[in-house]
């Protein structure tokens, strides 16, 4: 009975695992578009790269440590300080997140995902446009939708946005 309920377990194990089809074979792969990925969103003015809400706060807390007037009646540096210190540099990390978040929405509004019918127009014209797109782009082809990124040799790849 036991060997039974063993070979039972195996087998819908096999077969359940066996019906999903490798990726490749549903046509939804990572496509190489160009050898060197250098450029891309160079237009935007940002080279591919938003605002560093987190190297702000490391600097506004730096200058209010370092700061030479603090808060009356506090004249040392100790645990309050230090707590005041996060708590307003805290303050300007969330207005700088909530700022980059609203651009981010406006820009997807203003150009929403590029669409081709064919890997071959989209790559031509990523192609001639590369200054023009930032990477984390949405690209569909053909119904398929794609992500712009540098793969691991700095080359610029379409990866699928999901699988």
């Amino acid at each position: 009975m036991r060997l039974l309920a063993l070979l039972s377990v195996v087998a819908v194990a096999c077969v359940g695992c066996g019906h999903a089809r490798p990726t490749q074979d549903r046509g939804v792969r990572t496509y190489v578009l160009d050898e060197d990925a250098s450029g891309v969103g160079s237009a935007l003015g940002t080279g591919g790269a938003g605002y560093d809400c987190d190297d702000e706060l490391n600097k506004c807390f730096a200058r209010c440590w370092e700061s030479a007037q603090q808060p009356y009646p506090h004249v040392e540096h100790n645990e309050w300080y230090y707590e005041y210190c996060t708590r307003e540099c805290r303050k300007q990390y969330m207005q700088c997140v909530e700022e980059l978040e609203k651009e981010e929405a406006e820009r997807v509004k203003k150009h929403p995902p590029l669409e081709f019918s064919s890997l071959d127009k989209a790559r031509d014209w990523i192609r001639a446009h590369k200054s023009e797109v930032a990477l984390g782009t949405v690209v569909i082809v053909a119904g398929t939708a794609f992500i712009l990124a540098t793969g691991g040799s700095g080359a610029l790849i379409l990866a699928p946005l999901a699988l």
